[in-house]
Parts: structure tokens; C-alpha cells; sequence
């Protein structure tokens, strides 16, 4: 779904002709389409028939005002999700929170800025598309589900009627179920990976651009700042004797506050907005959606998106400290290796290790034992590469070691695990890149992931004997350090 402002219509309810003449002009010049209104009564009925994609809404009107107005679209189901956009002269705050509280999106402000009228617009109309397309995936993803289900149902039920009329093909009928979830792993991997990547390019491409704007803007920004309050100094030297307007108005604004303040802010805005654009960086180099065949890859880059995107859990929550992690890269040169791929394995690697650790805060009571993970990164003697991915959580039992890796196995709770992302990460780095994934208890308790991948495809077929002695070779250093 592409954004058309051409397909979006808008009503105009403002009782002042000269506002709906302005107003109307700037939308239409804008290519939108554009309906009026004079009052809320004529508004409501026009509703009837008309559909809007956006209102905006005077609040001082004959008849009903903007906020009566406002809370009888709200109280109809078939106009309850159109956004209204206040338009008024009012500027205390009172009125502003009891027109959002009624369900207003945003205030304009007389008199009518044209440029900031159709931002706000436009924002709003974009957000209202973004709204619509979401909820049509998430539709399309439900029916989706349901079809799933369905078809899982058949299959069991298929099953049972197979082993009550066939008991002596059990094992051929076992070979080809694990066959069938094995293409189903497959089948569910591709579909999410598809989904998540097209969703995060999407994203990180409508955010860099507004973003990349402001970031622009900002450092002229701030040298017009500094400028007019270098004026506004020159002007107090040559004229320390102000008038008393003047005297007041400086005391009004606190103007010498305003002069240190000023500068910290804009250089604070501007951070935020560095950080944003890192995050996009970081998005865009997880998706990796341009990458279908083995490229070059810098590993390091890889782990540090997707570590970037998990911030959110590694940061202190509640009672829960910060999980520290320590990072010992190798120097690795690039991994020709499907990257996107590969950071789906070190997103699910690294989110299984802080569910560890907050498995051991909880059930342990170990809080004040700070969660720690440390990745190691380190080339092998045989042109291959180890990613080590060690926790200090609640490990995984030496019982179930062996089955962690099998397609639907998970020791979380219903509704908290599929156990997929193991199984899906054993296919992506075993079947797709030739390697190796292998897990095991540390000596702090918690687990150890190691991911073994060639350098380049061209080591795929390298011998397997000469790759596990320099893999027990590194096994030995560690111990002995």
C-alpha cells in the first residue's frame, strides 16, 4: 500500500468562510480532495455520506462546539476511527488536553501556517495509512494462523488414523513426520524472515529520511542560534541602558537561563537524533534483505545490530540490573556467509541468553549476581571462524542437551516459545553455511553456544577430522586460561 495523497479526502469544519477558502486552497494546491463544512450538525450529516480520511475541526462554532463535535465521532463506531485535528485560537492547555482527551490526533493553531498545516496533515494521514496497512497484515496474518492450525489438526488427526490402522509402519511414518516439520521449520523461517525484513527496510527507510532532515537541520540550526544571541550580547554592550519593555521582557523569558540553555539543548536534540539514525544503520544491516546469495560479511558489524536492536533488554528493568556484555572480537577478516541469515542466529543465541538470566533472577533469587554475557569471536587454523556466545543464567540440563537443536522443542512455558529458533538456527548454520552449532555448560553455571562457519564456501568441504582437532585445541586453551 502506497501513500496517495491523492486518494485521501479531507473535511474542513470552520464557520469563518475565510478559513474554509484558505484552508481549502492549500489542500486541493496539495492534492488532496477537500469537503466543507459550516457547522458540527452539517458536519455529522455530511458524514453520513461522505468518507473522510481526516477532520479538521474549529472548536469555537455555532450550534454544537469542536469538542461536542469531536465526542460524537468518537461515539460512532462507523466514523470513531477518522482523526480530528483541532483548529483553534485557544492556546491554554486546559483546552488542548480536553480535546485530545476526547480523542483529537493534534491542535492547529491560528492564524493558519500553511507549511505547518500540511505537515501535520500529511503526518496524520501517513500515520492513519501506516495504521490500515498494519491491520491488514496483522489480518492477513491471523487468517494465516488459522489455516496453519487447521492443517496441523489434519495432520494429527491423519496420524492417529494411520497408527491405529498401520501399526506396522510406525518408524516410516515417524521418519516422514520429522521430514515434514523439518519443511515446515523451513517453510515458517522463510515466511519470517520475509515478513521481519521487508517490515524492518520498511521502517528504517520511512524514518531515515525525516530523520536525516532534522540531523541536517540542525547544525545550521544551531549556528543561527548562536549568532542572534552573539546580536542580542552586542546589543547589551552598546546599549547596557535598556528600555523598560525591553527589562521586562528579558526578566519575562529569563533570558540569561534561556542564553545557557539554548545551546544544551539543541545539542542534546542533536544526539537524539544520532542515536536514531544509528538505530536505522543498525536495522537496515540485520534486515540484509538485498542479500540472497553469500557475500562478504564484517561478523563484527552483524553482532553489534543485533545487539544494538536487544538494548532495550539489557538495560536495567525494575528490580532487574543491567546485563552487562563483554565483547572479545578476533581480528576476523570479511565471512562470505548470508549475513541476514546469520543475524537472525545471533538475534536468537543472544535472546535465548537474557531469558536465562532472567529465568535465574527469578527463580533463584541471584538479582544481586549481575547478568553477564560475553561473546568471543576468534579465527580457527583451518580458515574457519568460532562466534562463542557464553551466559551466566539458568544453563540448560546435560538431559536435554541433545534434543535443544530438534524443530517445535522448547523447555519455556506455553505461550512463550515455539522452539523453533534453535532449530531454525542449527538449519542456517549447518545446512546453509556448512558449520556448526554446539552447546554446552560453563563452569558459572549458564550455557555456551559456539558457531563454526567456513570463511568462504569454498571451505565447506573442508576435512572434518583437521577442523574438530583445532576445535579441541581451542577447548584446551580456554580450559587452561
Amino acid at each position: 500500500m502506497t501513500f496517495n495523497p491523492e486518494s485521501q479526502a479531507i473535511l474542513i469544519v470552520d464557520d469563518t468562510p475565510t478559513n474554509l477558502e484558505i484552508l481549502s486552497e492549500t489542500l486541493v494546491e496539495a492534492g488532496f480532495q477537500v469537503a466543507v463544512a459550516v457547522d458540527g450538525e452539517s458536519a455529522l450529516e455530511q458524514l453520513e455520506y461522505y468518507q473522510a480520511d481526516l477532520i479538521l475541526l474549529d472548536i469555537m462554532m455555532p450550534g454544537i462546539n469542536g469538542f461536542e463535535t469531536c465526542r460524537r465521532l468518537k461515539a460512532n463506531p462507523a466514523t470513531h476511527s477518522i482523526p480530528v485535528i483541532f483548529m483553534t485560537a485557544l492556546s491554554d492547555t486546559e483546552s488542548k488536553v480536553k480535546g485530545l482527551s476526547l480523542g483529537a490526533v493534534d491542535y492547529i493553531t491560528k492564524p493558519f501556517q500553511q507549511a505547518e498545516v500540511l505537515a501535520r496533515v500529511k503526518v496524520q494521514l501517513q500515520v492513519r495509512h501506516f495504521s490500515r496497512a498494519l491491520e491488514s497484515q496483522n489480518q492477513q496474518l491471523k487468517q494465516e494462523i488459522a489455516r496453519r492450525e487447521q492443517a496441523e489438526a489434519a495432520l494429527y488427526q491423519l496420524n492417529q488414523t494411520l497408527e491405529i490402522q498401520v501399526q506396522n509402519r510406525t518408524a516410516e511414518l515417524s521418519t516422514a513426520l520429522e521430514s515434514l516439520q523439518q519443511m515446515q521449520v523451513q517453510l515458517i523461517h522463510s515466511e519470517r524472515m520475509s515478513s521481519l525484513g521487508q517490515l524492518i527496510a520498511g521502517i528504517a527507510h520511512e524514518v531515515n529520511n525525516p530523520i536525516n532532515f532534522i540531523y541536517g537541520n540542525l547544525t545550521p540550526a544551531t549556528e543561527y542560534t548562536q549568532a542572534l544571541l552573539h546580536l542580542v550580547n552586542l546589543y547589551q554592550l552598546s546599549f547596557p541602558q535598556a528600555s523598560l519593555e525591553i527589562q521586562q521582557q528579558l526578566e519575562s523569558i529569563d533570558f540569561n537561563f534561556l542564553r545557557e540553555d539554548l545551546p544544551k539543548l539543541l545539542s542534546s536534540m542533536k544526539l537524539g537524533a544520532e542515536r536514531i539514525r544509528q538505530l536505522v544503520t543498525s536495522l537496515r544491516c540485520f534486515s540484509r534483505l538485498d542479500e540472497s546469495e553469500m557475500k562478504p560479511i564484517d561478523i563484527h558489524e552483524g553482532i553489534d545490530s543485533t545487539l544494538l536492536i536487544l538494548q532495550h533488554r539489557l538495560k536495567a528493568r525494575g528490580s532487574y540490573p543491567a546485563i552487562e556484555v563483554i565483547k572479545s572480537y578476533g581480528n576476523l577478516p570479511p565471512i562470505e556467509c548470508y549475513g541476514g541469515q546469520l543475524n537472525q542466529v545471533f538475534m536468537n543465541v543472544l535472546a535465548n541468553a537474557i531469558d536465562a538470566i532472567e529465568e535465574r533472577y527469578q527463580t533463584q533469587n541471584e538479582v544481586m549476581k549481575l547478568g553477564q554475557i560475553q561473546i568471543i569471536t576468534e579465527p580457527l587454523q583451518t580458515r574457519w571462524v568460532a562466534i562463542r556466545i557464553k551466559d551466566n543464567g539458568s544453563g540448560i540440563p546435560e538431559s536435554i542437551v541433545s534434543r535443544i537443536f530438534a524443530p517445535f522443542f522448547t523447555t519455556k512455558a506455553a505461550g512463550k516459545g515455539t522452539g523453533l529458533g534453535l532449530s531454525i538456527s542449527h538449519q542456517i548454520v549447518v545446512e546453509k553455511h556448512g558449520g556448526r552449532l554446539l552447546c554446552h555448560a560453563t563452569s558459572t553455571g549458564g550455557s555456551e553456544f559456539v558457531i563454526e562457519i567456513p570463511m568462504s564456501k569454498h571451505q565447506v568441504g573442508v576435512d572434518s577430522l583437521e577442523l574438530e582437532v583445532s576445535r579441541n585445541q581451542v577447548k584446551c586453551n580456554v580450559i587452561a586460561e
